[in-house]
């Protein structure tokens, strides 16, 4: 079980990490003037979205999954701080998927926002990062 555990942390660490840079890249790509820098951009967002962000994801899934198996059905229904947590997971794979949108709105020249914007967009990873290792580390229901 620990080294499930110790694998889900490090792709969770990885995911967030992404999760924190691309909307970064947003916000200077939404300021980017030149056609050299837009086009630069798109290539970094689209490698850090597809080669680390999404499997990152998927293998956070995949390893938070293999750790709940390993409790009964009861044991699960009580555990009230992790129901609570899987909310805040959805609420960041919805944000992931809602990044994806954004790329293909960038590589399309299509984006509609501003930078400012973007640097909001930024912030939301930051309070659901909060929310979910006060969750896990105190259990506070």
């Amino acid at each position: 079980m620990l080294w499930v555990k110790a694998f889900h942390i490090i792709f969770v660490i990885t995911w967030f990490a992404a999760l924190f840079y691309l909307p970064r890249l947003f916000v200077y790509h939404a300021m980017c003037v030149d056609k050299t820098g837009n086009e630069c951009f798109k290539v970094m967002e689209r490698k850090l979205y597809r080669g680390i962000m999404t499997p990152s994801a998927i293998l956070t899934v995949i390893f938070g999954l293999w750790l709940l198996s390993f409790y009964s059905f009861e044991q699960l229904k009580t555990m009230h701080w992790l129901h609570a947590k899987l909310t805040f997971v959805l609420m960041l794979l919805a944000y992931h998927g809602y990044c994806g949108r954004l790329l293909r709105q960038f590589s399309h020249d299509t984006n509609q926002h501003s930078h400012v914007f973007y640097r909001w967009f930024n912030e939301l990873p930051v309070l659901i990062l909060l929310a979910v290792v006060i969750l896990v580390v105190v259990k506070p229901f």
